[in-house]
């Protein structure tokens, strides 16, 4: 049994959108407010704290309809819609085989189902309309007496004046509850190709489900977000949010917590034995002897994820007996940082001398391990009495917030191990594990394979008055049978980063010194564009296109900063004897028929491959929406001023070097560095005509150690400012920044501020 995909309706800004869970885990991804952490919240108050509902909760989007319904109320008219119609829901799809029947009975759809999709709807309804309405019919009535008796000129609003601001001023689960539906896998509706779900509209007649439907099904364990932790009991249960677990102030009462849970069994010792304050070193070499031997599978499991490390202190167990707590097993956790010398004794530190980071990433394991045994092992448990649910769900929000990026990756690839390293939940188990993680880290997502990501994607508001939404990519969709293209940019991104997954936009350059020197033009020159998350992707001309699947998927506003690359149909001679016509590279010239030899120019954007068309092309149309997607602007050289030679003649650069030559020989003559930096400075303090300049340069850059230019560029100007970036790159950039202004105008606002 495994959890397919769940649909989500109406929750904060995840108006209507689908999940799709792997068999083992599933990593959640975006930009900021992409909707993460709405996700996240969603499925812990419909799974575990119902009563938790909000109003924030309900969509933005539906607090128009409500208030609409209130006006109605008020008004006397007739309704058009149920208060019910705007309310959350989320609908749970479970995998299971017909061998597992006796598990669902409770809650299979029909007597023909042969095992496959079962469907579980959970949605908020009111539990008495007719006291809702009156409750807010008596609190409007006095709040408009309160209006009414002000002074003319002191008309003040008073609050419930809608039906939003009613809700938002009581405990909304006084009116709201939770039901439960069963869902027909027949009706079943693919989301469209952005990704908007078609969730089942339940009929007037449906019979609701009694009680919890996934108790016993379904054992549910959360790792918050939040850096404040207090072990939680762990309950699954529908009621509260008992299986959230909090890190504690310290590793020892996650020590603790384990030992009392799953090690400590037995009465082994006798208080008898120690009442004598004599006997306590005694006792305390018996404890550590009995702690050692129970905790040594537990270290074990732990070294298997490098934990301590290399040079980090290893971790032991060093009891301390004192007369007031010495039958409470208090361990003090200490961390050996030394070998002792011959016949000394061991020398320890305390736990809180050890990095947060590797605390933090102990304290982590332990939990996984605790919800390991606490579900397998019920009869140590702290969960219930009720047996192995045949289903872990484990929820972990954004696990960078507790690690270090050194450990990030180490935790992500081991989570999942250590969830199921037990005899009983081999491959054969029929006892599932399903693992889901929010995460806003590259570190993390540079370890799990496209199959497993969950992009979060932005769509801005359609109109005033309706508020931002999000929908969720399954990236192993995005490339379809294009397997040479997905291995491509799998292994680009592992070698990289992935940062590209968490980006407001995306800027493609040619190659080392555009990677170098971009950062530094948006900084100095482009202030705004400088604050958002930028992802930089260094990929050549010829390799930029194969991305565009993906940008399409992510919805991403891309800037492409490529090479004209210029070339001529030249008559060349074979080895073999005869001729024969090919493409050869070019200074770039008008009227000459040239042709760019570029991938990106040709295939993506603009689609041209005329030198004459392509420098002749308006800067309007250097943009292009594509497919109603994602917005791109392709920058490439063109024609600028010669501001070297007193003429002022047009000219066009072959490159982003000999560009950036042109656009800062005044500030290039002063710097020097590298034997390239050194000849450009040299050469422009020579008087040489147009043709020389031009050829004497590309000759320079031709051969150059073009990295160690622009790190030069970098290192010798102490005013950054200074150094300006070539036309067409600003023109690119220029137009990044205003695009992600528009954006951030109709996603961010209180839109964002509410629906995270």
């Amino acid at each position: 049994m495994k959890i397919d995909f769940l649909e989500i309706e109406g929750f904060r800004k995840l108006q209507s959108c689908r999940i799709d869970f792997d068999d083992k885990k599933t990593l959640l991804v975006g930009a900021n407010n992409s909707g993460k952490t709405s996700a996240m919240v969603a499925l812990r108050k419909f799974l575990l704290q119902p009563k938790a509902i909000e109003v924030r909760d309900i969509s933005i989007r539906n607090w128009c309809a409500l208030d609409k319904i209130s006006d109605a109320w008020e008004s006397g008219d007739t309704l058009d819609n149920s208060i019910n119609d705007f309310l959350p829901r989320i609908d749970i799809w479970l995998d299971v085989p017909i061998t597992e029947i006796y598990h669902v009975v409770h809650i299979i759809p029909n007597a023909e189902w042969k095992g496959g999709h079962i469907g579980i709807s959970l949605q908020y309804v009111t539990k008495d309309i007719d006291i809702l309405k009156a409750d807010y019919l008596k609190a409007r009535e006095t709040a408009k007496k309160i209006e009414d008796e002000a002074p003319e000129d002191q008309k003040p609003s008073v609050t419930p004046s809608t039906l939003v601001e009613f809700l938002e001023g009581s405990t909304l689960s006084n009116y709201l509850t939770l039901k439960a539906y069963s869902l027909d896998p027949a009706k079943l509706v693919l989301p469209d190709n952005k990704g908007i779900a078609s969730l089942q509209s339940l009929p007037g007649d449906v019979l609701e489900i009694e009680g919890y439907p996934f108790q016993s099904l379904i054992n549910i364990r959360v790792i918050p977000a939040e850096r404040s932790f207090v072990p939680g009991s762990g309950a699954s249960s529908s009621e509260e949010d008992m299986s959230s677990e909090r890190f504690s102030s310290t590793l020892s009462d996650h020590v603790r917590n384990f030992y009392d849970t799953h090690i400590d069994k037995t009465e082994d010792l006798n208080p008898d034995d120690i009442n004598a304050f004599s006997a306590l070193q005694l006792a305390e070499r018996a404890f550590d002897k009995k702690l050692k031997t129970g905790f040594s599978d537990v270290f074990a499991e732990l070294s298997d994820l490098g934990i301590p490390g290399i040079n980090n202190p290893s971790i032991e167990i060093n009891t301390k007996f004192r007369s007031h707590d010495g039958l409470n097993h208090k361990t003090a956790i200490q961390y050996k940082v030394s070998e002792p010398e011959e016949g000394k004794n061991i020398r320890y530190l305390p736990e809180s001398y050890a990095g947060l980071g590797y605390q933090n990433l102990i304290a982590m394991v332990f939990l996984l391990m605790r919800f390991r045994q606490d579900w397998i092992d019920p009869k140590t448990s702290i969960i219930d009495d009720t047996g192995i649910a045949p289903l872990q769900l484990v929820m972990i929000e954004e696990p960078e917030a507790h690690l270090h990026a050194q450990v990030q990756q180490v935790f992500i690839k081991k989570a999942y191990d250590v969830l199921r390293n037990h005899p009983d939940l081999r491959e054969t188990s029929a006892y599932t594990t399903q693992l889901l993680v929010s995460t806003h880290s590259s570190h993390v997502a540079h370890e799990v394979d496209f199959a497993n990501i969950r992009y979060f994607r932005r769509h801005p508001a359609e109109k005033k008055g309706l508020s931002p939404i999000s929908t969720v990519i399954n990236l192993s969709h995005v490339f379809g049978k294009d397997e040479e293209t997905l291995r491509f940019v799998k292994r680009y991104i592992k070698a990289t980063d992935c940062d590209l997954f968490f980006a407001d936009g995306a800027i493609f350059v040619e190659g080392q010194s555009e990677r170098i020197l971009v950062p530094h033009f948006i900084r100095f020159h482009f202030s705004d564009l400088w604050r958002r998350y930028i992802s930089l992707i260094d990929l050549g001309g010829a390799n930029a296109p194969r991305f565009t699947p993906l940008i399409k998927a992510l919805g991403l506003t891309s800037l492409v900063i490529t090479d004209l690359d210029a070339g001529k149909s030249t008559e060349v001679e074979l080895k073999k004897g005869g001729k024969t016509t090919r493409i050869k590279k070019a200074k770039p010239k008008l009227g000459d028929n040239q042709v760019s030899t570029n991938p990106t120019l040709k295939k993506w954007h603009p689609k041209l491959d005329s030198i004459d068309k392509l420098i002749a092309l308006k800067k309007d149309d250097h943009e292009v929406r594509i497919e109603d997607e994602y917005d791109l602007y392709v920058s490439y050289q063109t024609e600028v001023e010669d501001s070297i030679n007193a003429d002022n003649e047009k000219i066009i650069p072959r490159t982003f070097e000999d560009a950036m030559v042109y656009e800062n020989h005044k500030v290039l003559k002063e710097i020097s560095g590298s034997a390239t930096t050194n000849k450009i400075a040299d050469l422009l303090k020579e008087d040489l005509s147009k043709e020389d300049l031009e050829a004497a340069i590309f000759e320079i850059i031709d051969s150059a150690e073009k990295a160690a230019f622009a790190i030069d560029c970098l290192v010798t100007l102490e005013q950054g400012e200074k150094l300006m970036p070539p036309p067409y790159i600003a023109s690119g950039l220029d137009w990044l920044q205003k695009k992600l202004q528009d954006n951030n105008t109709m996603i961010d606002g209180i839109g964002d501020l509410v629906d995270a």
